[in-house]
């Protein structure tokens, strides 16, 4: 958590959207949060909760690169860092009583089709996220048509397996998506050695 005025608004937004999502969240729940000024918003965010919610997005995407990349770093192989991911995607909802899943997704799956701003900022996420994983599957080797599709196949199924657990408060989802995306990769790294 940062300390800045803007970084609290920044987290406090974060934490509130993956909670509740975008529309379930007021700006003023967000000062609380924030222990920040109301007009703070506006003076950091001129283009007011549509900019603060791109901006949220954009940050919370790169939280998550940046734990993919600390996972597999203490990973011993590709297959570990996949499972490690998804088992640490179970734990966290467990831990959280559902409440915490992906904020992208939830923002994405509300406002795509009425917001341009907030679609663009969750396909970039998204993109940065594919490209990420394309990139370190074919690192492991994987040709890199074969890892893009990789990337695509654990993306899916990590954020269909959120929406699966947190409407039945079950992570046997994530279990069931996360043997799938090794078991994919396993293919994978199998046809290409």
């Amino acid at each position: 958590m940062t300390s800045t005025t803007k970084g609290r608004i920044i987290d406090s937004s974060a934490e509130l959207f993956r909670r509740q999502g975008y529309t379930g969240t007021g700006v003023k729940q967000i000062v609380d949060a924030a222990n920040a000024p109301f007009g703070s918003v506006y003076h950091f965010f001129p283009g007011g909760k549509e900019q603060l919610g791109a901006e949220t997005i954009r940050f919370s995407g790169q939280l998550y690169i940046q734990l993919f990349a600390t996972i597999a770093m203490q990973s011993p192989d590709v297959l570990s860092a996949v499972g490690d991911f998804f088992a640490g995607a179970a734990e966290t909802l467990e831990e959280t009583d559902y409440a915490d899943a992906c904020p992208i997704a939830t923002v994405a799956l509300e406002v795509a089709s009425t917001s341009e701003p907030l679609r663009e900022a969750t396909a970039e996420v998204f993109d940065s996220w594919i490209s990420g994983a394309t990139e370190y599957f074919a690192t492991a080797g994987i040709p890199r048509e074969t890892a893009r599709e990789l990337a695509f196949t654990m993306l899916c199924l990590l954020e269909g397996a959120f929406i699966f657990c947190r409407a039945m408060r079950t992570t046997e989802p994530l279990q069931i998506a996360g043997a799938s995306a090794v078991a994919a990769v396993q293919a994978a790294l199998t046809r290409s050695s």
